[in-house]
């Protein structure tokens, strides 16, 4: 499994990441096993599981355990046969999406700042032309534009608007902490998860990703396939308001 996202910034020693990769390989037992045999399984301490805790966030070996299992579950659950089984679930997006169609409504003159990398950026290019075709006033950058792009068009911002499927890529958490600091809400599209990008959005649409853990998007996985649909039908009720 790919760990990147989820230690990212956090410098682990090695011993550290050992012990993640075990729990994460373990997730069914090592609740059970307790903070002791974790320690004993990895040849360290318990001071050092409980130092891995604190290091990813989190109060202690419980807490990080209930973090990572819905991660985990994710990363292993068979992926759903079709993507008509999601189309059900957008009812329970309607008050996002009235926040949503209402800062849409607020902002005026502003521009809304689309930024996105990856395959994140294709979708959010996508938007970009949906809004333009659309009549509202968007800019977009990736992660291969300079930070000058935001930085010299932060004062005709109303908006700022991300796609992340992991909801912890740096260059996407760094952006929407500039934004939120500017006094500009920001709206985010990512994993169910617990993550950075959803804590510090205003607006957060939680996207289920059937395989949380797969950083390259390697796999079949209808996240990106979601975040077209919920953002069609934002735009079909924003037409019709």
């Amino acid at each position: 499994m790919d760990l990147s996202k989820i230690i990212q910034g956090k410098k682990l020693s090695e011993t550290e990441e050992a012990i993640l990769r075990y729990i994460i390989a373990n997730i069914d037992t090592v609740l059970d096993q307790g903070v002791r045999t974790v320690a004993k399984e990895n040849y360290t301490s318990p001071a050092t599981v409980m130092r891995l805790s604190k290091k990813m966030g989190y109060n202690g070996f419980i807490d990080l355990y209930y973090h990572l299992e819905p991660m985990v579950r994710g990363s292993k659950a068979p992926m759903k046969q079709s993507y008509e089984s999601y189309i059900g679930d957008l009812e329970k997006y309607q008050t996002e999406i009235e926040q949503f169609l209402t800062l849409l409504n607020t902002i005026k003159d502003k521009n809304i700042f689309i930024y996105a990398t990856g395959f994140s950026g294709i979708i959010g290019e996508y938007i970009y032309k949906k809004l333009l075709v659309n009549g509202k006033r968007t800019l977009f950058a990736s992660g291969t534009d300079s930070v000058g792009v935001l930085e010299n068009n932060v004062e005709i911002a109303g908006l700022f608007l991300t796609i992340t499927k992991s909801g912890e890529t740096r260059q996407v958490v760094e952006k929407m902490k500039y934004f939120k600091e500017q006094g500009i809400p920001v709206v985010t599209f990512t994993n169910e998860t617990d993550n950075s990008a959803a804590r510090l959005a205003d607006v957060v649409f939680p996207i289920m990703d059937g395989d949380t853990l797969d950083d390259r998007n390697i796999k079949g996985n209808y996240f990106f396939a979601q975040v077209l649909f919920l953002f069609e039908t934002i735009m079909k009720e924003y037409q019709q308001n």
